[in-house]
């Protein structure tokens, strides 16, 4: 994250983090262990790039819309 006055740098890192709170987070209780916590937002952070898809990526991955754009 960048320093103050530089909030472009920081606009995909909040989007992710709101995406990330909103579709994991959002009704589930307080984690009293944190290991069960890192455990749940690395396999979502897994499934954000390998299995979610996006219509603003064209309905491909994050992953296959980068290989794609490499390519092209």
């Amino acid at each position: 994250m960048s320093r103050k006055g530089h909030c472009l740098d920081n606009a995909p890192v909040e989007s992710f983090f709101h995406i990330l709170k909103t579709e994991l987070l959002d009704g589930l209780p307080l984690f009293e262990d944190i290991t069960a916590f890192k455990i749940m937002v690395q396999d979502y952070i897994h499934f954000f790039n390998y299995e979610r898809v996006s219509l603003k990526t064209k309905g491909m991955t994050p992953v296959e819309y980068r290989n794609h754009a490499m390519t092209a």
